[in-house]
This record gives structure tokens, C-alpha cells and sequence, in this order.
């Protein structure tokens, strides 16, 4: 079974999944639902399905996006082919039955809806893409959908912790480039030179400018929760091989379950 992770603002069918509960191997264990991995094609459709299946949809519902740490959104109103997504970070419907999926490993997931007008939202936010302003760009796109600002409920899923992420003077630099007030996100990092990132605060803060009034940070920590999260930056201090990513899911209703 999947093991997903919900906030109790966000009313419409979602959630933070986690690595538990599919069906790969080997690096990708067990609920990789990357498209682009190398894990065998078949073991991510079967992951991807049973997401799909958890929050009472189709699997042939689950659209994801080519992530390329940017600031582009993009409204869906008809499900692609899995690996047919458009080079974008974030989407937005508000069609019934359409599932916007995320994937990461260690980038913030950001979940959003406005239940009251049926409008929701995901996206891919690393540090570039948050600085970028990838978060407004969504909430701008769920607007033009006819989202209310002031009903928008939002959630910073499983991302690396600040504990756990250790910067260098050039995401600093560019982040304080933005605004000087932001130093907040940063503390004493372990090396001179270095500074620990609050990565899931920074988003949240930035959904909190942008007039969300209901931002929920779940707190999870994906380099250090090895058991439940896939990790680039766990991956890359251990000079391992390849891994896999986990997914958020939210959509906008639930309908039938197929095959």
C-alpha cells in the first residue's frame, strides 16, 4: 500500500507520496514515478497507477510535466501521455478528473486549491524555481481560472530540510539579491563560507506574500528520512548511482477507478 501524506486544509483529493509502496527495485525502491529514470518502464506505470488509484482516479488521469527549475505554469484541461508533458514547473485545472502530479528529490512539492470555485494547483519548486517566482505564476494561473486569492489553501510538501541542506555564497548571494529581509532562511552552515537553507520555509513565506492566508509546511525532511524519500543531494554525497523520485498528486474531484 501507498503511503501518502495529507493536509486537512487542502478539502480536494490529494497527496504527498512518499518511496513506500510500488513495486521497483534495486535504486528506485519502491514508488519511483519518475518517467525518465531508468527504472523499467513498466514498474513506473504500475507506481504511477497505484497514485493515481489512491486518491480515487483513473491512472490515465495522472499528468506530470517535463520540470526544468523554472517559472512557468500551464492550465491543463485534457490528461497527456505520461512523458508528453510540456517543459514547465507548475500546472493548474480546474477540470474534473485531471490529476496534476509533481515529482522530486528534495525540491519543495507545492500543493494548492481553492475548493469553493473547484481550481487546483501543483509545482516543482527548488530554490530556483521558488526565487524565480514559480509559486505566484500558480496562484496567478488558478486565478485566471477563477480562483479567489483569499480562498486558496497551500502546502510545502516533503523537501530537504534546512538541517540538512548546506548552501554556498551563490544561492545566498541570489537570494538575498531578491530581498535582503529573506537572510531569515539562512543559518550558520557547518564550513566556513556556508549557510543552512530553510528551503520549505522560504516557499512558504513567498505563498504567504502572495495573499494565501492558509500555507501548511509538512515539515518532512527527504535527506534525512532515507526510509520514506528519495534524495538527490543523499545521492550525491554518497557518489551513488541513480534514483528515483516521489510524487504529489491533487485534482480536482474523483471519479471512477479503471483499469
Amino acid at each position: 500500500m501507498t503511503e501518502s501524506l495529507r493536509v486537512a486544509s487542502l478539502t480536494l483529493p490529494h497527496g504527498f507520496f512518499t518511496r513506500i509502496g510500488g513495486v521497483s527495485s534495486g535504486p528506485y525502491a519502491s514508488l519511483n514515478c519518475s518517467v525518465s529514470s531508468q527504472d523499467d518502464p513498466d514498474a513506473v506505470r504500475e507506481n504511477r497507477a497505484r497514485v493515481a488509484r489512491a486518491i480515487g482516479l483513473a491512472p490515465a488521469s495522472l499528468v506530470g510535466l517535463t520540470q526544468v527549475h523554472g517559472a512557468d505554469a500551464v492550465a491543463v484541461t485534457t490528461p497527456w501521455a505520461p512523458g508528453q508533458g510540456p517543459r514547465a514547473d507548475a500546472m493548474v485545472t480546474n477540470r474534473p478528473n485531471v490529476a496534476l502530479g509533481i515529482v522530486t528529490a528534495d525540491c519543495a512539492p507545492i500543493l494548492l486549491a481553492d475548493a469553493a470555485t473547484g481550481v487546483v494547483g501543483a509545482a516543482h519548486a527548488g530554490w530556483r524555481g521558488a526565487l524565480l517566482g514559480v509559486i505566484e505564476a500558480t496562484i496567478d494561473a488558478m486565478i485566471a481560472l477563477g480562483a479567489r486569492r483569499h480562498l486558496i489553501a497551500g502546502a510545502v510538501g516533503p523537501c530537504i530540510g534546512q538541517a540538512s541542506y548546506e548552501v554556498g555564497p551563490d544561492l545566498r548571494d541570489s537570494v538575498l539579491g531578491r530581498s535582503a529581509e529573506d537572510v531569515r532562511f539562512f543559518g550558520p552552515g557547518r564550513r566556513d563560507g556556508h549557510w543552512q537553507f530553510d528551503l520549505a520555509g522560504y516557499c512558504g513565506d513567498r505563498m504567504r506574500q502572495a495573499g494565501l492566508a492558509d500555507v501548511t509546511i509538512v515539515g518532512a525532511d527527504t535527506l534525512a528520512e532515507e526510509d520514506r524519500f528519495f534524495s538527490h543531494r543523499r545521492r550525491t554525497l554518497r557518489r551513488e548511482g541513480p534514483i528515483g523520485h516521489q510524487i504529489s498528486v491533487i485534482a480536482v474531484s474523483a471519479g471512477t477507478i479503471a483499469a
